[in-house]
């Protein structure tokens, strides 16, 4: 590495996104610094299903969510729930989404979601074998499992869609699946393998990653909150925080779901709503472990085994970000076990994690430079799939500021469509 800089970065937000960021940039030769709120082990990267997701080309706003959610929404107990509120915000993301939802946006945006996953896995292995990051990587594929013909016929249907995409993909009756989960019974239809998904342990990898930034120089400045920017016509001179100025080249939002009030700072809008999500750890009974994740797909749970336990992570609710734990949403996701994995004996959690997902009304992330300004990118609203596109979100900007071309296409994203 050369000991001439390009410029500095200055990053805002130590989750995956930031830090994956910072990782690129340091190798390309930038100085960087990473600004964020917390103390860097409260954020959505650590708490969560902890899943590589190439299976997930679909976006948020997909048709049949819609009538879906509003049968969801009136359960307090369902997977998806919008928090009744008169919250403009909320409205307006509501309509957006609206509009999104449907075949159309889906489909035409499907290849640029598998592209931008599929280098994301791709790079995970480069970690693995480059810097011997040991963070628990399986690239060994994700169950979706259902039990009722409906959603059976729906998994097909995009199976089909996600052969034709190129992925690795295989479809299994009840005895089929079983046969992959020798030392746990199941109770579904069938299921579907994903091969081209994996897993990995976040808060493992969330800890090595810091650790080598620290020792390739990399600053943090931890319990750092943003109030503003400095600017001057088109560029940023400085980021604005109860802990002094910070000047620096370029600047990368990457804040997860606090990118609305930091993009607002800038006068730019990016809609997002905050998708809380709860996630607990268990410990199986010996000789009840799986071998791979899982999604109960009515049940819209996340299964993952992780550190020798299982996380399971789920609920999406929608509305402005609160700090309750709702029982009733963690009771959903208890109750949806013992329905797939009938001798997993799950009680309710006592240690209770919960994040927020930033959700953007068209289910696709914000990637890339915001024309307003010279020197400002936008690297987030990864949605469901924040941890899985990490490192594209890092590779990406690190080619866009260093004037290369990125490795794939990422001009859906533009965080500047809904200016």
């Amino acid at each position: 590495m050369s000991t001439h800089h390009k410029g500095k970065v200055a990053i805002i937000g130590a989750g995956i996104a930031g830090l994956s960021t910072a990782y690129y940039l340091v190798k390309d030769g930038w100085e960087v610094i990473v600004l964020d709120k917390g103390i860097g082990l409260d954020n959505c990267s650590y708490g969560n299903a902890g899943m590589i997701v190439p299976s997930h080309f679909t976006p948020l706003a997909a048709p049949g969510i819609v009538a879906q959610g509003i049968k969801w929404m009136l359960d307090s107990k369902s997977p998806f729930y919008v928090r009744p509120t008169l919250n403009l915000s909320l409205i307006d993301w509501g309509l957006k989404f609206l509009k999104h939802a449907n075949e159309q946006h889906v489909s035409g945006n499907a290849e640029a979601i598998r592209d931008l996953n599929l280098a994301s896995s791709r790079l995970y292995d480069q970690w693995k074998a480059d810097e011997q990051f040991d963070f628990e990587l399986r690239q060994n594929g994700i169950m979706m499992l259902y039990k009722s013909e409906h959603v059976e016929h729906e998994e097909a249907e995009l199976a089909e869609k996600a052969k034709k995409l190129g992925l690795a993909v295989e479809i299994y009756d009840a005895a089929g699946i079983q046969a992959l989960e020798p030392h746990l019974r199941m109770d579904t239809r069938g299921g579907i393998l994903y091969k081209c998904d994996g897993i990995m342990y976040p808060p493992k990898l969330m800890k090595v990653l810091t650790q080598y930034l620290h020792a390739q120089g990399v600053k943090f400045h931890y319990e750092t909150e943003v109030n503003g920017f400095r600017t001057a016509s088109k560029k940023v001179l400085s980021v604005v925080t109860d802990k002094g100025n910070f000047e620096a080249d370029e600047i990368v939002l990457a804040g997860g779901s606090a990118l609305p009030a930091l993009a607002s700072k800038l006068n730019l809008k990016l809609p997002l709503m905050p998708g809380k999500g709860y996630s607990f750890m268990h410990s199986p009974e010996e000789g009840t472990s799986l071998i791979h994740a899982a999604l109960l797909l009515e049940a819209r749970v996340a299964v993952t085994p992780m550190n020798n336990q299982i996380r399971f992570s789920g609920t999406m609710e929608l509305g402005p970000a609160n700090n309750k734990i709702y029982p009733n949403r963690v009771k959903g996701i208890v109750e949806a076990i013992p329905k797939y994995f009938p001798d997993l004996k799950v009680n309710y959690p006592q240690d209770i994690w919960y994040g927020y997902r930033p959700c953007s009304p068209d289910g696709l992330p914000y990637l890339g430079r915001a024309s307003r300004y010279s020197n400002v990118s936008i690297a987030g609203g990864g949605g469901m799939m924040g941890l899985s596109l990490g490192p594209a979100f890092g590779n990406a900007v690190a080619a866009i500021l260093s004037g290369r071309t990125t490795e794939t296409d990422v001009s859906a994203f533009s965080p500047d469509r809904f200016q």
